[in-house]
């Protein structure tokens, strides 16, 4: 009898073993043991140039992953940056770090100038957590080195380049309170445009942000679709032929995130895709490391059939959501050249017969994707929201 109850307890503790790795292998997020002891949490300090993005993100991290949600009330304080000129201030700012969670961060506003200032700082501060937690640095310092020279102003704005044999024909500077709807048309819907794309495109992720237009992308359900974006296209309104275009933006990031900076020719209610030729000026497809690397092709139908050339460049260092970029296309009768900050990187011959398309008006379109055929699907690393900032889009000829 006495090895029938070995047996039994010894079956037992296995069992227990079994059931205690379970649980522990259950209980994994991201290779991280959750823990039923409370974190210590820190927020880090944050260096950038002015240029630097139109948001200051402030990581905060706890040192250990927690089985319990936790709520972070934050504000921010003025140091030599004062709110208002500098910065947007956040008086009673909240966010939540999901259970399992070891990481989020807090996004702060900047305020973009053409003034040379020195370098300016201002502090932000987390007040407490729900549940109280160790707070073993609380308050966090963003200092902002200043990249402006003044310059003078041209009708109103800061001067543009100005290019031999061209002329500023349009331009939005993205300075009035609301997008300026004789330039910008909302191209709305869920449609998957094409490209099997998963966002629903609204009004409302759009926005003029201290002299930028801002189109953000959303993680919220809404008719149907589990992301949230927009879409502006210059249809009917402001068209060009032949010329240089000039945009300055800051780009998203993260695993199926798209944005781009593009032109569709007008004709394109009456002829379709691609038989009215498509010119992407920018595209950038988020994850794996590939937010260094933009891409610009042209796009068209060669006898019925479709086709397309393009090329890419590629940052040496940081990524192009970390600074802003001038993207731009010089197109005449004969070539059609892309450029990164006045650096050719890609140029297409337009002459042979066959490119028709690339000889007629074209309008432009501002967009951030979410997923799609391209990019694939957002993950769990993406962070939400994601925001495709313009500073301004100039047309010369």
């Amino acid at each position: 009898m006495w090895e029938i109850e070995i047996f039994r307890m010894i079956n037992v503790d296995r069992a227990f073993g079994i059931v205690t790795i379970m649980l522990l292998v259950m209980a994994c997020d991201k290779g991280r043991i959750i823990s039923r002891q409370a974190p210590e949490l820190t927020i880090m300090d944050i260096s950038l140039s002015e240029d630097h993005i139109g948001f200051a993100r402030v990581n905060v991290v706890t040192s250990r992953a927690w089985d319990q949600s936790l709520l972070l009330s934050f504000e921010t304080l003025d140091g030599s940056a004062q709110a208002g000129i500098d910065y947007v201030a956040i008086t009673d700012g909240q966010l939540v770090l999901p259970a399992g969670d070891t990481s989020l961060y807090i996004e702060v506003e900047l305020i973009d100038d053409v003034y040379e200032e020195p370098e300016e700082k201002f502090t932000l501060l987390i007040r407490e957590t729900v549940p109280t937690v160790t707070l073993k640095k609380s308050i966090a310092t963003i200092s902002i080195t200043d990249t402006d020279t003044v310059l003078p102003l041209y009708n109103g704005y800061v001067t543009p380049l100005l290019y031999e044999g061209m002329s500023l024909v349009w331009q939005d500077e993205f300075d009035r309170e609301a997008i300026n709807s004789d330039h910008w048309t909302f191209e709305v819907g869920n449609n998957g445009w094409g490209n099997n794309e998963l966002q629903y495109y609204t009004r409302e992720n759009a926005s003029i942000r201290n002299g930028n237009l801002v189109i953000e992308a959303r993680k919220e359900y809404h008719e149907g679709s589990s992301y949230t974006s927009s879409r502006l296209a210059s249809i009917n309104k402001q068209h060009m032929t032949y010329g240089r275009v000039d945009i300055r933006a800051v780009l998203p990031k993260g695993q199926g995130i798209w944005p781009a900076l593009w032109m569709l020719g007008a004709n394109f209610p009456t002829v379709g895709w691609p038989g009215c030729g498509e010119i992407d000026i920018m595209e950038m497809i988020g994850g794996n490391g590939r937010e260094r690397t933009v891409h610009g092709t042209a796009h068209w139908s060669n006898g019925g059939a479709y086709a397309s050339y393009g090329g890419e460049y590629q940052l040496e260092s940081q990524t192009f959501a970390d600074a802003y970029h001038v993207f731009s296309i010089i197109w005449d009768q004969t070539f059609i050249r892309w450029y990164v900050d006045d650096v050719q990187y890609h140029i297409m011959d337009i002459t042979p017969s066959g490119l028709d398309e690339f000889h007629q008006e074209f309008f432009f379109i501002f967009n951030v994707a979410v997923g799609g055929n391209w990019p694939g699907p957002p993950d769990r690393e993406t962070q939400f929201p994601q925001r495709m900032i313009v500073d301004y889009i100039r047309v010369f000829q």
